[in-house]
Formats: structure tokens, C-alpha cells, sequence
């Protein structure tokens, strides 16, 4: 037996017995509890906004059908299930959400139970994941609000937040997430938007504010101050004025943030398309130098335009290559985000006779310059050997002669190595003919190849070096 109703303007079979169907039958009482107050436990939470489905553009059509299974099942279980975060907010600026998170009255111990594909992780903030194959829907039972600074479940540390499993009610979760736009819920009950915090407003009007107090929620999560750059640089969006003054003077923080875990922010931030406009905002706030002081550093000494034009060059080609679908990876934005870093120290290791060797030159400095690096963000070796290989072969690419050139082409990490070399000529630091001979070369027959290769022990052509200005230049004012 299946009952029809209208979804997404076309009739829907909804199987009966199925989640949907029970949830269907249990009628709208959550909903209604969130109008006349009785869901409320807390005397001076604020009344919610309500917006019913016919104001505003979320559709269920464009919803996760792996996110809708959990919201059903949850609310057929008992609990209250909501969608909330970026998803929302995506889906009411009308753009196609990078995943779905649910937020729901069920603790994580009860979330499993419900779901047998489901894992719990996390220490800081406990979290169920339920896996549909590739997919991964994140589960969040309501945060609370916890008045004592230390306790099982809430722990603080010279004010940062580095335990928090306090549960509560949607109206304190509500308000203990960071921007109002995050702070929207989608009822699948009715399926209106829950909106406690004004977050519809700003969402108008392309303002991202921060809820609380900015100077107490950055040093309970440094990160947020991350999170603010790359929202306004994702949406566009202009940040608050309150929420943007203590962006100049609070980075320093981020130094107490666990190297791994900023290496997750540092992808987001950088590998989601709007590279380049996170670029100039982290710099922009002083933010840069605190992810990558070394590089930060080196492109205070700009000559002409270099190193500067290789990091917008790569960072504009990394976001051209996510607008039309085509793989990143973290290895090669690493790799030309430390490059000059690492490319100052082979010189310097050459110019002292440390080592004889432009390869072993780059190897130890590549070395070097990561273990400085781990400090503040850490890369995952899975990444960091074939960005060290990036570098090394490099100088491999001036040797034309003989058989050098083909045994380059055979290494396994030779195209990336291509592309890291065609990324320097763009950018002016190398001659361009040097990139033109390996793409013509590549283009050649077996044959031709042989023809175009140098003798062995021919002469090669000198590359100029460039002549360094007497004194740095003064950094550009911001």
C-alpha cells in the first residue's frame, strides 16, 4: 500500500511502514512545540523565528537522499532531526551543499543504536558519523551551555575550548554556534527554517556576524577567526565590523591550535575554489605568517614581482581546476606555497659548499624548511614525499643532454614536477624557453626526440641570476 502527496511539485510514493511513512503518522508535534514555547526548557531563551516552506527556496529534491534517510529514522526513533550549518546556508543562497550535517536532541550513544553503519568520533566535541558508502552524514546532539569552566565534559585552557560534550536544547545549540548564517535549521517535520539568531537577515544581506562576544569565541576556538576568512571569502560575504577588528591583533592564538588540525583548515580554506580571495584576506588580517611565517618572510623580499606572482598564479590555477571539476591535491599547493622558502635555502646551502649537489641541495632543504613548517601546520607524509619529490626534480629539469631528459620523463612524479615547472615560468622566475622545450619535447616522436636531445658534455646555457635589490622594500600597507 503506498500513500501519494506532492514533493517537489510531482507526486511522491512514499512505501508504507517505511521511516518516511511512520514519521508521517507521528503528526507535527515537535513543530508545534517549538511555536508555543513547550519545547523550551531554559526561561530566557529567545523565540525562534519561523519560516514556513512557501518563504523561502529549500527543496527536498536537493537534499542528500542519505541525509533524509537519517532525519526520518531519527524522528521515527523519537528524536528530534534537523538539518543545520553550511547545508542550509547553502541551500537558501541556492547553491549545491558540500555535504550535510544533522543536529538532533539524541545523544551519540543513541545515534548509534539507531544506525548500524554508524562510528562515533572525536574527543573535543563527540560526533556520529553514519556512512552510506563514499557518503558520510554527521550527526551533532545539541550543545548546551555550561557555566563551570571544568567538568567531565567541558574543559577550558588559558580560555580555549579543548573538551566540550555538554548537551542541551536547539535553542542553546542554536546559540552556541559561531555565525548566525550557520545557525539555521531546516524542520523536516514541516519543512520550515527554525531561525533563532537572525541569521535570514544577514543572509540578505551578505553579512557575516559572529554570535557572542568575538574577543571571548575567538579564544575559546582560534579557528573561528579562520573560519570568518573563509566564509566571507566563499560567499562573497562582508564580515561584521565587531567580528572583524580583533582579526588584526588575535592571530596570534592560532600558535596554540593543534599543527593538525590547521592543516585541515588550511585545505578549506584554500582548495575550495575561492583560493586566491582567501589569500588576500589571510593577508590582509595578518593571518598568513601565522600558517606560514617562512613564506610570509620570504615575500616581503619582492623582485619583480616574484615570489609573490607564484603563489597567486597557483593559487589562481588550483581554484580554475576546482571550478571545472578537475582533481587537487594537497602535495602541490604545499609544494608552491614553500617554494621560496625552500628554493632561498638550496641557494644558500650551494653558495656555502654544504652540499655539491643542486638534487641534495633541495632534499635537505625541503627537509628543513618542513620541519619548521610541522610547527605550525603539520602535512601528512602522504603528501609531503611527493611534494619533496616536486622540488627535487626541478633542477633535473635543465639537464638536456644525452639520455637525462628521457629518464626524467619516466619518473613516476615527472608530470606534477612538469606542471611545478611551467608554474615557475609563469611566474617569471625561470625562462620561458625552458618550459617550451619540455612541452615541445613531450609532443615529439621517439625518433624526434633522440634528435632534439643535446650531446652528452655540450655546453649548457648559463641562466642569469637575478640582482637582488640593496635593502627589502618596505611591506605594502594593508
Amino acid at each position: 500500500m503506498y500513500h501519494t502527496r506532492r514533493f517537489s511539485g510531482l507526486p511522491r510514493r512514499i512505501p508504507a511502514g517505511s521511516d518516511e511513512d511512520r514519521f508521517q503518522r507521528r503528526g507535527a508535534d515537535s513543530a508545534r512545540s517549538l511555536r508555543d514555547g513547550t519545547a523550551r526548557q531554559d526561561k530566557n531563551i529567545v523565540s525562534p523565528t519561523i519560516i514556513p516552506r512557501p518563504d523561502h527556496i529549500i527543496s527536498r529534491a536537493n537534499i542528500s537522499e542519505f541525509a533524509l534517510k537519517v532525519l526520518y529514522r531519527l524522528r521515527a526513533a523519537g528524536y528530534q532531526a534537523h538539518l543545520v550549518g553550511g547545508g542550509v546556508r547553502d541551500l537558501l543562497l541556492g547553491r549545491e551543499p558540500k555535504d550535510f550535517d544533522v543536529a538532533t536532541d539524541a545523544r551519540p550513544e543513541d545515534v548509534r543504536r539507531v544506525f548500524r553503519n554508524c562510528r562515533l568520533i572525536g574527543r573535543r566535541f563527540r560526533l556520529a558519523h553514519v556512512h552510506f558508502g563514499s557518503e558520510i552524514i554527521e550527526v551533532a546532539t545539541f550543545r548546551g551551555v555550561n557555566t563551570d569552566e571544568v567538568s567531565d565534559e567541558h574543559e577550558l585552557e588559558n580560555g580555549m575550548i579543548v573538551r566540550d560534550n555538554v548537551y542541551g536544547t536547539i535553542e542553546q545549540d542554536a546559540l552556541r554556534r559561531d555565525f548566525t548564517v550557520n545557525a539555521l535549521y531546516y524542520n523536516i517535520e514541516d519543512f520550515s527554517v527554525i531561525d533563532y539568531t537572525g541569521g535570514m537577515d544577514d543572509l540578505k544581506e551578505g553579512v557575516l556576524r559572529m554570535l557572542g562576544d568575538p574577543l571571548v569565541r575567538y579564544r575559546e576556538d582560534p579557528v573561528r577567526m579562520l573560519r570568518a576568512v573563509r566564509f566571507a571569502a566563499k560567499l562573497g560575504f562582508r564580515i561584521d565590523s565587531v567580528c572583524e577588528a580583533p582579526l588584526l591583533t588575535m592571530g596570534g592564538l592560532l600558535e596554540a591550535v593543534p599543527p593538525a588540525r590547521l592543516f585541515d583548515e588550511v585545505l578549506k580554506l584554500f582548495l575550495a575554489g575561492t583560493g586566491v580571495e582567501a589569500f588576500e584576506k589571510l593577508r590582509h588580517y595578518n593571518l598568513f605568517g601565522k600558517l606560514f611565517p617562512e613564506t610570509e618572510a620570504s615575500l616581503a623580499r619582492e623582485e619583480n614581482a616574484f615570489p609573490i606572482t607564484l603563489v597567486y598564479h597557483g593559487l589562481e590555477n588550483t581554484d580554475s581546476r576546482v571550478s571545472e571539476g578537475k582533481p587537487v591535491t594537497p602535495a602541490f599547493l604545499f609544494a608552491f606555497l614553500l617554494w621560496e622558502p625552500v628554493r632561498l635555502r638550496a641557494e644558500r646551502l650551494m653558495a656555502e659548499g654544504a652540499v655539491d649537489h643542486p638534487y641534495a641541495a633541495f632534499q635537505r632543504a625541503g627537509s628543513e624548511v618542513l620541519a619548521v613548517q610541522a610547527q605550525r601546520v603539520t602535512i601528512p607524509k602522504r603528501f609531503a614525499l611527493p611534494m619533496g619529490e616536486i622540488w627535487q626534480l626541478q633542477p633535473r629539469f635543465e639537464q638536456r643532454s644525452g639520455k637525462r631528459a628521457l629518464r626524467l620523463m619516466e619518473h613516476p612524479r615527472f608530470r606534477a614536477a612538469y606542471d611545478f615547472l611551467l608554474l615557475r615560468a609563469q611566474s617569471g622566475e625561470i625562462p620561458g624557453d625552458l618550459a617550451d622545450w619540455w612541452t615541445d619535447f613531450q609532443r615529439l616522436g621517439e625518433a624526434e626526440r633522440a634528435s632534439a636531445l643535446r650531446p652528452e658534455g655540450a655546453p649548457r646555457k648559463r641562466r642569469r641570476r637575478r640582482r637582488r635589490p640593496a635593502s627589502p622594500p618596505a611591506a605594502p600597507a594593508e
